[in-house]
Parts: C-alpha cells; structure tokens; sequence
C-alpha cells in the first residue's frame, strides 16, 4: 500500500473525558458504582481502552471525575440558577418543578445511595446533602421562616426528595403516571412552600 493511501475504514472521532465521565455517569445510573469497568464502557463507546487511558489512568480516576462532574451539575444548572433568582418565594416552586423532570440526575443519585459504602462516594454524598440542605435552608428562611423552622422545613424536603427517589428507583414503588406524579409535585409545593 502507497503511503500516501488512506485506509478505507472510517476515522473515529476522539472522546473527550466529559464523553467518558457522562457514560460512567449513565452505567452508574442503570446499573450502579459496581458496575463501572473500563473494558465495558469502551465497549459501549465503540472505541478501545487506549481512548480511555489517553483521560484516565485508572477506574477510580474516571469515578472521581464522573461524580464531581454530577456535583457540579447540581450546582451550577439547578443552585446556581434558583438562587439568582429575585423572588425568594418563587424559588421554591420553581426548584420543585425543575427537580421533579430531571430523571437521569436522581437516577444517578438514587445509585449512589445504593453504594454508601464506596470510600469515594461518601464524601461526595456528604458534600452534596449539606450543601443541599445548606441551599434549602437559605431558600425557606429567605422566604420568611425563622432559622429553626426554616432548618426543620429543608430536612424534611430533603428527606421528601431522597425518599421519593428510594421508593421509586430502589423499590420501584408506586407507578405512577404523568399526570399523577404532576399532581404530587405540585401537592408537595403547596404542602412545603410557606404560605
């Protein structure tokens, strides 16, 4: 063959480490931490280990990077976004209705739950609760509760979002429609959103 021939086969396009982490994310989320091999998701990706070891140097490095990136999600595209809005109380409903069709961030969530014993999902999930509850909590005082009422509301909106999750993702309990789960949204804020 000519050097200067090209092959026949098509060129692949390079993934990025973002292409990686968003798969890892994705396996996380149908089939748990445990899931997550190198030699799977370069399967899944149509491309070889060599594509994964040009981002990473090892399985624990891509998780790492794959549950900051989920982290960072949440603080850039929901907190972020709620807080600057100027009306505290419509941050409130606005988070819910917001939180309530974003399935694959609590699929992901809903995993990690599940892999609370991994020694490098604990401290994400520790630092994902309290800045949420951080976040809640600054939400419900600013829109009016005192600081303990305004505390005791955010944990039980928090507690509310990750039994949800549990009963639904763990238990697969209850099915429900469309339209049911739009009803129970707007049920839970005007239950936990202060009058």
């Amino acid at each position: 063959m000519n050097a200067s021939a090209k092959p026949d086969r098509p060129e692949r396009t390079r993934l990025s480490a973002e292409d990686w982490e968003d798969a890892a994310l994705k396996l996380i989320a149908e089939q748990g931490v445990g899931a997550l091999a190198v030699e799977a998701l370069a399967r899944q990706l149509g491309v070889t280990k060599g594509s994964f070891y040009w981002h990473f140097r090892t399985r624990e490095a891509l998780l790492q990077a794959a549950l900051e990136r989920w982290e960072q999600y949440g603080e850039r595209e929901v907190i972020a976004q709620i807080e600057a809005m100027p009306d505290p109380r419509a941050r409130l409903p606005e988070l819910f209705r917001r939180v309530a069709h974003e399935l694959a961030p609590h699929r992901v969530y809903a995993a990690l739950l599940k892999a609370l014993d991994h020694p490098q999902v604990v401290p994400v999930m520790a630092r994902v609760s309290q800045r949420r509850m951080e976040f809640l909590t600054n939400i419900y005082r600013e829109a009016g509760l005192d600081t303990h009422e305004a505390l005791n509301r955010a944990r039980l909106t928090y507690a509310a979002y990750v039994g949800f999750l549990q009963l639904n993702f763990t238990l697969g309990l209850p099915r429900i429609s469309h339209e049911e789960f739009d009803a129970y949204v707007e049920h839970m804020i005007r239950t936990l959103t202060p009058a």
